[in-house]
């Protein structure tokens, strides 16, 4: 057996499965700290099915901790980037675009360095080893206890970053964390170290969050492994996350969006995930949820690593209906659903009071919503429904037909139809998708990276960076017989010499269990 969990702002969700077969679910309130909710969840599915310790395998779990930091700007580690580029890039230096807050939030502090390399891996200059060694003892006396490091066309050539790491930790000791923009980022220098900036930032939260949920884990009598769900649907161990804690920044939509395609039987289809605030509107493709190829926003900066292509809308569970206009959110009661919805005792009309009104949902005290005008009632719902197909249809890269799986608590909200898509498939264990894509996930890894293709060498060229990402899924825990190739892009860069060309490659295996 295992155990899928998943932290969002307004529920924690939590199931038990043995394989694909769910034995118990529950749906309880995101605590205030997240992890005595999480021990809570796991008392509950005890209750509903009782376990004992040993017999669960393993424990996935996709949480909310880390980006609500970063939005949040708490609990960030003092941090400094350093860049490998001069006498290049020196226009736009690291944390240009940054909001202010979050700047002084991690009391960051920007250093340029002599070193990087073009496209096709020539050097732009040396490494500047004695201005690294400057740069430290400033760090030093800043108290910086956190480094990003990004060095230009490093996904092409990481050796620079690796030998600045070294440079680095000799003289700040092995105490200060290091993290290399070429194990965070995609092609994109900018992004890349942006990236890279708030991973390093939140480097010391990792430790005391896993730390945090292991013991809450174990004090459930559970010795199993602990995973974490990260952006592109599949899992890293603990030590992964301490490493990497970006990586977990989009688990709650993509962890929905597996789950859709576990529980429809349904590989490539659009997923509505709608929630207490937000529905979330995501393709998937093959099993997987489709990628943004574009820049992401994270707290106002920009990023490129990996992350779903997810649009949000203001409609969930608790978003507020104007009794005028009959629209619904975007402003939400969000959590305070309990307290403020009519069907509660409060005076606020959500839309979970519209969906008991009209016998679409048992939550609540019906009576309390008796006099509410069911004309209206539909029309919100109508309502709904254009804004949520407006959204699969803004998603879609193609005029052909396709399903639309709705999952999450507040799907209820959706009518059984769809404008322009018809039937909505709703399926068994809908409400708590979210744990069963977290359950259910594999382990992955990509390569992003621009190449140079020798004549006569394309085939050994691309199988080499297929190879990469195969190793990469085994080094975050894949079992090696399971690891396969399921995406693979080849894109030729116009206009540069050398037949460069930029190649991205991702692998997903089975989780490896036991020794």
């Amino acid at each position: 057996m295992h155990i899928g969990i998943d932290v969002g702002g307004t529920n924690t969700d939590a199931v038990l499965m043995d394989g694909t077969r769910v034995l118990a679910g529950v749906k309880e309130s995101t605590s205030p700290d997240v992890t005595s909710g999480i021990a809570t969840a796991i008392g509950l599915l005890r209750d509903q099915h009782p376990f004992e310790g040993p017999q669960v395998d393993a424990v996935m779990i996709g949480t909310t901790h880390f980006i609500n930091a970063l939005v949040e700007a708490r609990r960030l580690a003092p941090t400094a980037a350093l860049r490998l580029g001069l006498p290049a890039t020196a226009a736009l230096p690291p944390m240009v675009d940054w909001p202010q807050r979050l700047v002084g939030a991690i009391e960051g502090r920007a250093y340029l360095a002599h070193g990087g390399y073009e496209f096709d891996g020539r050097p732009i200059s040396p490494l500047g080893e004695d201005e690294i060694r400057r740069h430290a003892g400033d760090m030093a006396a800043h108290g910086i206890r956190s480094v990003a490091v990004s060095s230009v066309f490093s996904p092409v050539n990481h050796d620079l970053e690796v030998r600045a790491a070294e440079l680095l930790r000799s003289e700040l000791g092995d105490d200060v964390s290091i993290s290399l923009s070429h194990e965070i980022g995609r092609i994109g220098l900018l992004e890349r170290e942006n990236a890279t900036i708030i991973n390093a930032a939140l480097r010391e939260l990792a430790v005391s969050i896993v730390d945090g949920l292991s013991s809450a884990v174990r004090a459930e009598g559970i010795e199993a492994p602990i995973f974490l769900s990260q952006n592109d649907g599949t899992l890293m161990n603990e030590e992964f996350v301490r490493r990497y804690p970006v990586a977990t920044f989009a688990s709650g939509p993509t962890n929905s969006m597996r789950g859709a395609a576990a529980t429809s039987g349904l590989a490539n289809c659009a997923v509505v995930d709608v929630g207490g605030t937000t529905a979330d509107v995501g393709l998937l493709v093959n099993g997987f949820p489709r990628e943004t190829t574009t820049e992401v926003q994270v707290a106002g900066i920009r990023t490129n690593f990996r992350m779903p292509d997810v649009l949000s809308i203001g409609i969930g569970g608790g978003s507020i209906v104007d009794l005028e206009t009959g629209e619904v959110g975007p402003e939400s009661v969000g959590y305070r659903l309990t307290q403020e919805a009519r069907v509660f005792g409060g005076s606020t009309l959500t839309a979970t009071d519209i969906a008991v009104a009209l016998g679409r949902a048992d939550i609540g005290d019906a009576s309390l919503v008796a006099d509410v005008d069911l004309d209206f009632a539909r029309r919100v719902t109508e309502r709904i429904a254009e804004r949520v197909s407006e959204a699969v249809d803004r998603m879609r890269t193609t005029s052909d037909p396709i399903s639309v799986v709705a999952v999450g608590g507040g799907s209820v909200l959706l009518p059984d139809e769809l404008p322009l898509f018809g039937t909505v498939v709703r399926p068994e264990q809908y409400a708590v998708a979210n744990a069963i894509g977290a359950s259910i996930a594999q382990v992955g890894g990509e390569v992003d990276k621009v190449v140079a293709v020798a004549p006569g060498e394309r085939d050994a060229t691309l199988d080499a960076v297929r190879q990469e990402a195969v190793d990469k899924a085994v080094a975050a825990g894949a079992s090696p017989r399971s690891v396969e190739i399921v995406d693979f892009d080849e894109v030729p860069i116009p206009y540069l010499p050398g037949n460069a060309t930029r190649v991205r490659a991702k692998a997903v295996g089975d989780l490896q269990m036991g020794n």
